[in-house]
């Protein structure tokens, strides 16, 4: 069978048979991949650790009729490992997980945008920027707003979702698609605390400088947006979403 050589981040695993696994995976080059990974839950398994969600791997396929077939399988980076012993953190690195699996909807499709995103945010995740740590909420914010944006759903953080008015504007809507001007904000809008959209522009740039030493309440609020638009533009919640911050 004719082979290629891929890097990964396994997304999810389902067992096969008495010994394999299917495993689910976004690819540097092929987008969302599933592929058997056979005998990977026998004990004697050269590779089955590796394939293991959260680990960012460089592999050999084997093109299959239905389904490819992982040949070989090394490690790049062990991204699960720091997260094993912080609850929130891995909660948060489950999210990450399912929103790239739902937001790369089509196997085979490019993906690579979403791909260096998530190999990232995972980065950051477990051993934080280059100004120092962030707390995992934040980190998953960041990555949420960016995954949207990538897939077409990026929040309007300035002039008005709606009417296009030169912003600032005081109100959000996630139905909208983020600020709204005063005539054009739907009933039950919020009207973030000063600084929250300023955060949250920072959270979508990747400008990690600027989120330093906002205050709590402020930072809880644009999680409660971020959530609420993630939930919104998407067709069905994140079931991982639940247990982030319980």
């Amino acid at each position: 069978m004719p082979t290629y050589r891929d890097e990964a981040v396994v997304l999810r695993t389902h067992k096969l048979g008495e010994a394999d696994r299917i495993v689910t995976m976004l690819t540097r080059e092929n987008g969302k991949l599933r592929a058997v990974a056979r005998g990977v839950r026998r004990t004697s398994s050269k590779f089955g650790g590796r394939l293991e969600p959260f680990n960012h791997v460089d592999l050999q396929l084997a093109q299959g009729r239905a389904l490819d077939v992982v040949t070989q399988a090394e490690t790049i980076n062990a991204y699960g490992e720091p997260l094993l012993g912080d609850y929130d953190a891995f909660c948060v690195g489950q999210v990450m997980l399912e929103t790239a699996d739902r937001l790369v909807a089509e196997e085979r499709e490019p993906a690579l945008q979403q791909y260096r995103l998530l190999v990232g945010a995972l980065r950051v995740l477990g051993q934080g920027t280059t100004d120092g740590p962030r707390p995992p909420t934040m980190v998953l914010d960041s990555y949420l707003l960016r995954a949207l944006a990538i897939a077409g759903y990026a929040p309007a953080l300035e002039d008005c979702a709606r009417c296009g008015t030169e912003g600032p504007h005081d109100f959000f809507n996630p139905s909208a698609g983020g600020m709204v001007c005063v005539d054009c904000r739907p009933p039950g809008s919020a009207r973030p605390r000063p600084g929250t959209i300023g955060y949250l522009q920072s959270l979508l740039t990747g400008n990690w400088v600027a989120t330093r030493d906002l205050p709590v309440a402020n930072q809880r609020e644009a999680t409660g947006l971020v959530q609420a638009f993630v939930q919104w533009h998407l067709e069905r919640g994140l079931r991982s979403m639940h247990y982030v911050g319980g």
